[in-house]
């Protein structure tokens, strides 16, 4: 089975792309495209889906740099010297032929690109990362690469919709004690429960910080399970064990383009078990 790749208009011409699960050598829990490291899986198939991406992305397989999440705002822009998977949610870069990855489980995967800095950046954004502004701070990051806030365009990758993501009332008065708009971002749900605009939430974010252009791809990973990882979906299906901590990873590409830009970007949706999941 070939990679499923979802793009956007707004990264044109750069090069780019979402993966899905689609056309990897994983089986079980895991079938498809999972490419994580500290998941259960066999480490074969994680090392082979890998090979996968990286050739897809043309770079050498070691090429492919994670972080260790833990739902934070820390971003990582010295990715050259940086230790093995650090613990940080984004990270920025102006070195071509690397790519960045950035692990999600429902959460936002969040692609940045000043293409006239030749700066890239890549974020992985839940609720609480959203809220501590890591996307911010990944925008902060790039300008002391060179990039300009106003040049940058963002992405949102698959993430779970509001229509999937059932909150209860602390959740709401947390984000309502921080901003007092944020109940925008809520919709009645069933008795005292709400639903939660995670992607809406991430692009207010990311026009607060000043980017040039925010979207998100409209694709929900709850809802598609077929294509899809989803970490609150297993939850609600009763998967076992390790299958109820599975997260996505996007993975940014930076190249030199035949045609003068040099950061195309390639991210991929993949799936890892990580020790600190998506609802704590």
């Amino acid at each position: 089975m070939s990679l499923d790749i979802i793009t956007s208009e707004t990264l044109h011409p750069l090069r780019h792309g979402f993966f899905t699960r689609k056309g990897g050598v994983s089986s079980g829990i895991y079938k498809g495209l999972n490419c994580g490291p500290g998941s259960s899986d066999k480490a074969e198939a994680v090392e082979q889906n890998r090979a996968k991406v990286a050739d897809a992305m043309q770079v050498a397989h070691s090429a492919l740099y994670t972080l260790y999440q833990v739902h934070s705002a820390t971003v990582i822009s010295d990715i050259a010297n940086m230790e093995k998977r650090p613990k940080a949610d984004a990270m920025v870069t102006d070195t071509p032929g690397i790519a960045l990855g950035i692990l999600t489980a429902d959460c936002l995967p969040v692609l940045f690109a000043d293409p006239e800095a030749q700066v890239i950046g890549a974020a992985h954004a839940g609720w609480r990362g959203a809220l501590d502004g890591v996307l911010k701070a990944t925008v902060d990051a790039m300008e002391g690469l060179g990039a300009k806030r106003d040049r940058v365009r963002a992405v949102i990758g698959p993430a779970i919709s509001q229509a999937s993501y059932e909150v209860g009332p602390e959740f709401f008065d947390m984000f309502a004690a921080a901003q007092a708009d944020n109940d925008q971002f809520f919709a009645a749900g069933k008795g005292d429960r709400m639903l939660f605009d995670l992607p809406g939430y991430g692009l207010k974010r990311l026009r607060d910080a000043g980017v040039g252009h925010a979207e998100w791809t409209r694709h929900c990973t709850y809802s598609n399970a077929d294509r899809f990882f989803s970490y609150l979906l297993m939850t609600h299906t009763g998967e076992p064990d390790s299958g109820l901590r599975f997260a996505s990873s996007t993975l940014v590409d930076r190249l030199r383009h035949p045609q003068g830009f040099k950061c195309p970007i390639l991210t991929h949706i993949l799936k890892q078990t990580l020790e600190n999941p998506f609802f704590t």
